[in-house]
């Protein structure tokens, strides 16, 4: 018992100090772009590491075994990662037949039916997002994910998709006003 909260002390200790030179490391090994972001890669690390209950013994080089898990993040990140373009792929169709719903979020409500030119910016400004943002969009408005199947189905945290899913809304929202 000792064992597992002096890891998770020295695991602590090591995040507070050293999360800056975690950055610079992340972003020395990819691009921080949203669906690589090296934030998110700290956090879903720290996460991990703090919530694992079985550290068995003493964990002697820290930043050995830090470094190590992040590197291995990263490498699942790149393994993990498929780009779509919904709005020229195959499944544009489906995309298309669930526009009207997302739109009313943008648009309001209206008696109307949404013009093509709406539906077709509103396409466009869900495509221009970057990856991540644009997965989650679909995942969570369109195919109607709950944010808990789709953190077991990608091992993201619920609080970083939420975070995900907030940010591109803002994006929408900025993007449409214009």
């Amino acid at each position: 018992m000792t064992t597992e909260i002096e890891n998770k002390n020295k695991i602590k200790n090591f995040f507070k100090e050293e999360y800056n030179a975690m950055r610079a490391y992340i972003r020395s090994r990819i691009d921080d772009a949203a669906d690589r972001n090296a934030d998110d890669i700290i956090q879903d690390v720290a996460l991990k590491m703090l919530s694992r209950t079985n550290y068995s013994s003493p964990i002697n080089n820290v930043p050995a075994f830090v470094y190590h898990s992040i590197k291995n993040k990263i490498i699942d990140t790149f393994r993990t990662k498929k780009s779509m373009n919904y709005y020229e792929s195959d499944e544009a169709g489906h995309f298309e037949a669930v526009i009207n719903d997302f739109a009313e979020l943008f648009y309001g409500k209206t008696d109307n039916e949404y013009t093509e030119k709406m539906k077709k910016e509103l396409m466009k400004a869900i495509s221009d997002l970057k990856p991540d943002y644009r997965e989650i969009i679909i995942a969570v408005d369109f195919e109607t994910y709950t944010y808990q199947e789709l953190s077991d189905e990608t091992n993201v945290p619920v609080g970083t998709l939420l975070s995900r899913h907030h940010r591109a809304l803002s994006l929408l929202t900025k993007q449409l006003k214009k």
